[in-house]
C-alpha cells in the first residue's frame, strides 16, 4: 500500500467512526432527555424545507439558470399540483394530477 492508500482508509474509517458516534449519541448516554420545545418545533418543519429546497429549483431553473419562458410544463404541473393540494389534501392525487398536466405538455408540446 502507498501512502494514498493508507490515507484513503484512514479517512474512509475516521468517517465511519464520527458517524457511529454521532448516530448512537443517543443511546450511548444513559440519561433520558427530551429535546427542548424550540427544536421540536422546528423538527416539524424540516421535511417541508427539505423537500421545498429540492423542488423548487428543479422547477424554476435549467441547468442552473432561471426559465426564462412561461412555456414550460414544470410550472403548469406544480400550479396544478398545489392547487390540488390545497384542495383535496391528498399527496397521491397531488402527483397524479400534476404528472396529468406534465406529460401531455412535456411530451406532446414539447415544453
Amino acid at each position: 500500500m502507498n501512502g494514498t492508500d493508507l490515507w484513503t482508509l484512514a479517512v474512509i474509517v475516521g468517517l465511519a467512526l464520527v458517524t457511529v458516534l454521532t448516530r448512537s449519541f443517543f443511546f450511548i448516554s444513559s440519561k433520558n432527555w427530551q429535546l427542548p420545545h424550540w427544536a421540536q418545533r422546528g423538527l416539524q418543519y424540516a421535511p417541508i424545507a427539505a423537500l421545498s429546497a429540492v423542488v423548487v429549483p428543479e422547477i424554476i431553473t435549467v441547468q442552473g439558470t432561471l426559465i426564462t419562458t412561461w412555456q414550460d410544463a414544470r410550472l403548469f404541473a406544480a400550479l396544478m399540483g398545489a392547487g390540488v393540494y390545497f384542495w383535496r389534501r391528498d399527496v397521491l392525487l397531488t402527483i397524479l394530477a400534476g404528472m396529468a398536466v406534465y406529460l401531455p405538455l412535456h411530451l406532446g408540446l414539447g415544453w
